[in-house]
């Protein structure tokens, strides 16, 4: 299925968003979240502050596939049907709190939203059953999710692509979202008899 990639961007947004709102916090009758229409969105941080929208940016910023899985063999759906193997992904997110200028930026509010961010996808590294929105729902997928380490020079020439000055982020890796293929199963007649032997090879003379 190839909206399995945005199914995974969806299960992470709405995880997040289920975390931060719970905290009281965040989110009590006085919290930042609740006060000022904090959400979590897709979009680029950039895009954020354009809306202008406060909250967490998860933003995909690179697909690559999994180099581990590239020769899996097809797999056998029915006693004559092979299905070719999916496309196994691994999906890479720029994860941003974002205040607006009307707010000055705020730098508290972002590392209250940052440390929330870290300690939810901490305490639930891999996403199955209810945690799985979207047409991952109901699946039997599993989602690893595992921070990893950007060097400031990777970090530097990411926020010059997308146009703005450096932001307070981090960036999470997310695995195995597999990618459905298009071709239909191929037919093969099943073994139907084994027939076994037993003979001895000789050598020339």
């Amino acid at each position: 299925m190839y909206q399995a990639v945005h199914a995974t961007s969806v299960s992470i947004q709405r995880l997040l968003l289920s975390a931060i709102t719970a905290d009281a916090f965040l989110a009590g009758p006085t919290g930042p979240f609740t006060t000022r229409g904090m959400t979590v969105l897709l979009n680029t941080p950039e895009e954020m502050l354009d809306i202008p929208r406060e909250g967490v940016s998860l933003w995909l910023y690179r697909v690559v596939r999994d180099e581990h899985r590239l020769n899996e063999p097809s797999r056998r759906i029915s006693a004559s049907e092979w299905m070719r193997p999916p496309l196994p992904l691994r999906l890479h997110y720029l994860v941003t709190p974002v205040t607006t200028r009307a707010n000055l930026g705020d730098p508290d509010t972002e590392q209250y939203l940052l440390g929330k961010v870290m300690q939810t996808l901490h305490s639930r590294a891999v996403l199955r059953g209810a945690d799985l929105q979207a047409e991952l729902s109901g699946t039997d997928t599993e989602l690893h999710v595992q921070l990893e380490t950007l060097t400031l020079d990777e970090t530097s020439r990411m926020w010059e692509a997308l146009g703005g000055s450096y932001q307070l982020c981090v960036s999470y890796e997310v695995s195995l979202v597999a990618i459905d293929t298009a071709v239909n199963p191929e037919s093969q007649v099943p073994v139907s008899q084994v027939i076994s032997g037993i003979g001895q090879i000789v050598g020339a003379p």
